[in-house]
């Protein structure tokens, strides 16, 4: 079986051609730029390619409720030429092929549990701090859903004693996403995260935050594995140092071999690396 996936992230559209055992045969990556200049490469490269059905792990908000007139849109992002868009019309019109659709952090949880780090694991959460911040999580061997879908970017964390940056987020300011993505890394420090020393403040005040996330998601949740991806987790200095804060934060409250004895197995980067999303694409399919 030829199954089509694409991770439709904010600054990317990374689209692959795979199987059933999660492998992958060819894979591309196009700008994001505005839907139909975007969608137009991604039609043409899945044309005449005799996939049998798509995955798409897309950023959000995105409306996944099949009942609703706006199933397969992406709603009120902060990309403003995406906003009310039918992703998903676009796709099923030009290919005329079965598509299954979910958040991108939902489809990249999905794919570390089929193939990677959390793989025979029934409860994981991931989280990706890059352009902006999400998260998803697989409770029970489901993935969640309700309302709409997890937003574990735009939780309401509190500030660091030393940070006076008043946040990126157009619509919170200083959530989660709003002081800890990598665009506030840049505009709080005056350059991109690659370019920040190892010893700088920048990153424990960082770790700081996204501990933070990670506590409110351990206690909400129970997770298994916590999985950290995007570009800003490629930093690895940055691994110790959210331990050592999710430790301090929950204050032996949760007496867990995890948290206690084993936390560097506990909070993880992707096994996939930089493929989880368009693997967990091809996962949704299945």
């Amino acid at each position: 079986m030829r199954i089509g996936a694409i991770e439709a992230g904010g600054t990317k559209f990374v689209c692959g051609i795979g199987n059933e055992k999660g492998e992958i045969f060819e894979k591309v990556i196009y700008p994001t730029e505005t839907p139909e200049i975007t969608l137009k490469k991604v039609c043409n490269f899945f044309q005449n390619k005799k996939i049998d059905k798509l995955g798409v792990g897309a950023f959000g908000p995105i409306d996944l409720k099949p009942n609703s007139k706006t199933y397969g849109y992406i709603k009120k992002t902060p990309k403003l030429e995406w906003i009310d868009f039918d992703i998903i019309g676009y796709l099923e019109k030009e290919l005329k092929i079965p598509i299954f659709f979910d958040t991108d952090v939902n489809a990249a949880t999905l794919g570390e549990a089929t193939w990677g780090i959390a793989k025979g694991i029934k409860n994981c959460v991931y989280i990706t701090v890059g352009t902006g911040i999400g998260g998803g999580a697989l409770v029970n061997g489901k993935l969640v859903h309700g309302m709409l879908h997890p937003e574990m970017g735009h939780i309401i964390i509190k500030r660091h004693p030393k940070d006076t940056y008043k946040g990126k987020c157009p619509f919170h300011s200083d959530c989660f996403e709003g002081l800890a993505s990598g665009p506030s890394l840049k505009e709080r420090w005056g350059k991109e995260g690659k370019n920040i020393s190892e010893e700088h403040i920048a990153w424990d005040i960082e770790a700081f935050y996204i501990a933070q996330g990670i506590v409110n998601f351990i206690l909400t949740l129970s997770p298994e594995k916590i999985i950290l991806g995007g570009g800003v987790m490629k930093q690895s200095q940055l691994f110790p140092k959210i331990r050592r804060e999710v430790v301090l934060l929950l204050k032996d409250y949760l007496q867990t071999n995890e948290i206690l004895i084993d936390i560097d197995n506990y909070i993880l980067a992707p096994k996939l690396g930089e493929n989880a999303g368009l693997l967990g694409a091809l996962a949704l399919t299945l």
